[in-house]
């Protein structure tokens, strides 16, 4: 009666504690005024000099020109984004949104819930003095509190003792360029002005769905459109940021070149590592965490999830299980990237042989993807080279050996294939060549397509080239001895002043024979 008497009351209470606030139960925290003067007391002076501005800001201060050129008298709204949850009150390391970063030039993990405004400088019916911009940059974010104040020591997602020193205002405008201010006074701006006639509202509405439903609400207070009638004018953003990316200033190609030499260090590293990984149950594991230490330690970490696939996994496109064996004789495709602090990433695909040698028959799908790989890469070259043609390029050169090797249904020649009605050599690789790179490993995402596959090649534009060739162990099609290879060879471009096409990825060992020297070098 007693056990069941205290369970009752237990239970009564918990429900007088909303479950959301229960979380903080495991925590004892002194809430009593003596120690809240004690904690406050006894710190040394905070630093009085100013960052310096960083290299990146004008190159930030020019993308924000561009995009606010397009909407001169709109308010335009791209947040950070928040953090998000992994597990219970645990939160994923942060990464800012794409557009965020690009047109703030921050980099790394700043700032969680942090926004972005362009204020339009006009109203509808004004002009801009050509060359004059059309929008003041404000970057709402959430400043360092006080050491008096209960944040400092009690709040586990923003306070210094928690997370580390977070900047001031002072220092953040220094950093950037850019005017701060408190995040507390973003909605009052938001609605400064608005209406139609007056000023509109536009917001990057995936970034961060708390913003996209402050903005909205301001909208309706505004009389503009909202809820699902702005929601093209939202996409209309998020296209313009999108394509905003497709061609890389300077600046920008000079990072991806530091993202793709951290990488060539993290797959010299995970050679490294295959002697121990052959010797253990889960050996593609050693062979990622190989990579993603030396990722760590160069830069911010990995630009997407590393695909480590030995033998027959390497024919599952996406597969990052990386929980099986790594065995002689066989290949393992290794798909990796390392994001540098500007959270620029590389994407780099090499397959390479456990032992340091190919077999006869990995050599020749490997051969054939390279060649595949140089048809593309020289198509680039070509002048008036459209986005799509580089596939195409490297289509016809696997179209052409899966017919050499009688592996196209009978009566159908490799241009029967190409064809729109054929398409019969997709079997065996069903991805496509090429996509852009940048910010985001598959970068451009929301760019028009006659801005991007239809687009011809523009200066400044970086992308792949990773033509595959992918015989499943149960593919009764392809002859014995291929089924259970699986090869991709990807390498990362950029398109020069000139227009010509260079490899950033050109120090990375790609032909059979500089790979097996690769490995057996770094194996020995």
């Amino acid at each position: 009666m007693t056990e069941s008497h205290d369970n009752a009351s237990l239970t009564v209470e918990d429900e007088a504690q909303p479950v959301s606030e229960r979380g903080s139960n495991r925590s004892h925290r002194p809430s009593n005024e003596a120690f809240r003067d004690f904690i406050a007391s006894g710190w040394g002076p905070r630093p009085d000099r100013l960052p310096e501005l960083s290299e990146s800001a004008p190159w930030a201060a020019a993308r924000r020109d561009a995009l606010g050129a397009l909407f001169p008298t709109e308010r335009l709204v791209i947040p950070a984004g928040p953090l998000v949850t992994r597990n219970n009150d645990c939160d994923y390391r942060f990464r800012p949104h794409s557009a965020f970063a690009h047109l703030t030039g921050t980099g790394t993990d700043f700032e969680p819930d942090a926004v972005l405004v362009l204020d339009p400088l006009t109203v509808p019916g004004q002009e801009t003095a050509a060359g004059e911009p059309t929008h003041e940059a404000v970057l709402y974010f959430r400043p360092r509190a006080s050491r008096s104040s209960e944040e400092f020591y009690a709040d586990a997602r923003y306070g210094e003792l928690w997370v580390g020193v977070r900047p001031s205002i002072e220092e953040v405008e220094a950093l950037t360029g850019i005017r701060c201010a408190h995040i507390d006074t973003l909605s009052d701006r938001l609605a400064k002005d608005a209406g139609p006639g007056a000023v509109g509202l536009r917001v990057v509405a995936q970034a961060d769905a708390a913003v996209t439903a402050l903005v909205d609400q301001v909208r309706q207070g505004a009389g503009l459109a909202h809820g699902q009638e702005a929601r093209q004018a939202d996409d209309a953003l998020a296209e313009a940021t999108s394509e905003l990316r497709l061609v890389k200033d300077a600046w920008e190609v000079d990072q991806l070149q530091r993202a793709v030499d951290a990488t060539a260090a993290g797959f010299e590293e995970l050679i490294r590592s295959i002697p121990r990984a052959t010797g253990h149950w889960r050996g593609e594991r050693v062979l990622e965490g190989a990579f993603g230490a030396r990722a760590r330690e160069e830069g911010n970490g990995l630009g997407y999830d590393t695909i480590a696939a030995a033998g027959d996994h390497a024919n599952t496109l996406h597969w990052i299980s990386n929980d099986g064996p790594v065995r002689p004789g066989q290949l393992v495709l290794v798909d990796a990237g390392v994001e540098v602090d500007s959270l620029y990433t590389a994407d780099v695909t090499r397959t390479i042989p456990v032992d340091g040698r190919f077999t006869e028959p990995q050599r020749r799908v490997y051969q054939a993807v390279l060649d595949a790989a140089d048809a593309a890469f020289a198509r680039a070259n070509e002048p008036g080279c459209l986005f799509r043609d580089v596939h195409a390029a490297a289509m016809e050169v696997i179209a052409a050996r899966l017919e050499a090797w009688g592996l196209l249904p009978q009566g159908v020649s490799a241009a029967d294939s190409l064809g729109p009605d054929g398409q019969y050599h997709r079997r065996w690789m069903v991805h496509g060549t090429s996509h852009h790179l940048g910010l985001d490993v598959h970068d451009c995402a929301q760019a028009r397509r006659e801005m991007s596959m239809d687009a011809p090649l523009r200066p400044g534009m970086v992308f792949t080239i990773e033509p595959g060739l992918y015989f499943r162990a149960d593919d009764l099609l392809a002859p014995a001895e291929l089924r259970g290879i699986g090869v991709r060879v990807e390498d990362d471009v950029v398109v020069r002043a000139d227009g010509s096409v260079e490899y950033l990825t050109a120090a990375i060992p790609r032909t059979v024979e500089e790979v097996e020297a690769w490995v057996s070098g770094l194996i020995a």
